[in-house]
């Protein structure tokens, strides 16, 4: 009959229905698979720290007191606004205050500038860092902790602090040996969390992980602790370490962080930033301590904590 349709048409048509339905699929998932990449990346621990070293290595006998410097950067993501000449504000305030070692919390590393490499190669330190937040070559952007110095580095390690609400907000320490004229000492670089119950009990990780650590050595702790001078954890980390700026400056205003109204007033200061001193099994000085920012434009929009320390023996 003039009429009939081919037999072989319709199995045709569905073999071509499957087709386009299998690309149409595949095109769908590929979003999907790109971003469960993205999110594994993000999620995976970071590496383990190394050591760069400097240029500029300072002779172990050169100075009579060790400077440490403890800044937390701000990232200000996704803006970073004015970061590179905030960088700048910081190095030259290393510069001329002679500062030894660099504790630095909010590093960030972004696909033209990581901040904590500008700085060592500007400075001529030794450096070490480690991945907080976010993922450099996944998304664009990361955050973390550096350590800087004239002196040597040696054995990094690089902790989560517990606990961890968030899998994608992680709370970290980091702790290098820095090889002084006074021996191995101990520095540490350190962010925690906001919410005061778990920033307690970090806090406690925190002190057992140096502890440890330490071994007796003497030891450096600074960061953005984000928890107020009269918090109870910060209170049972004074009676464990000297905070320099306390042992100074008892009653002096302490605030290292301002937030403001979109009209300038002052909304809430506080004191969020601290440099700590765990002795070990010797006697230490605090010869000075205050707040400090950067020269020119400020670094950040916390103080900066400084202090200049030596053997009391």
């Amino acid at each position: 009959m003039s009429g009939a349709r081919p037999a072989g048409r319709a199995p045709l048509r569905v073999d071509r229905a499957r087709t386009w339905l299998r690309r149409i699929g595949a095109a769908l998932l590929r979003p999907a698979r790109a971003l469960a990449e993205v999110v594994r990346r993000i999620l995976e621990p970071g590496r383990a720290p190394l050591v760069r070293h400097g240029r500029r290595p300072l002779p172990v006998a050169e100075a009579e007191a060790i400077t440490v410097l403890s800044a937390n950067l701000w990232h200000d993501w996704p803006r970073h606004r004015s970061l590179g000449a905030r960088l700048e504000s910081l190095a030259r305030l290393v510069e001329a205050e002679g500062v030894d070692v660099v504790l630095l919390q909010e590093v960030a590393r972004i696909p033209w500038l990581r901040a904590d490499e500008w700085l060592a190669d500007r400075l001529g330190m030794s450096s070490v860092y480690s991945r907080a937040n976010g993922h450099e070559r996944a998304i664009g952007f990361e955050e973390g902790l550096a350590v800087l110095s004239r002196f040597p580095l040696a054995a990094p390690r690089s902790r989560m602090l517990r606990p961890s609400p968030s899998r994608f907000v992680r709370r970290m320490a980091l702790g290098v040996d820095v090889l002084s004229q006074y021996g191995s000492l101990r520095a540490y670089s350190v962010h925690l969390g906001m919410l005061p119950g778990v920033n307690s009990d970090q806090l406690d990780h925190l002190r057992l992980w140096v502890s440890v650590g330490a071994a007796g050595r003497p030891a450096f702790i600074g960061g953005d602790f984000n928890a107020g001078e009269r918090a109870p954890q910060m209170a049972r980390a004074r009676r464990a370490w000297t905070d320099v700026f306390r042992h100074l400056h008892p009653h002096a205003d302490g605030t290292t962080h301002e937030l403001r109204w979109p009209w300038g007033a002052a909304l809430r200061r506080s004191r969020l930033d601290y440099l700590f001193l765990a002795p070990g099994e010797r006697n230490w000085n605090v010869l000075e301590a205050r707040h400090v920012s950067g020269h020119g434009l400020p670094h950040s929009d916390h103080a900066a904590v400084l202090a200049r320390l030596a053997p009391a023996d």
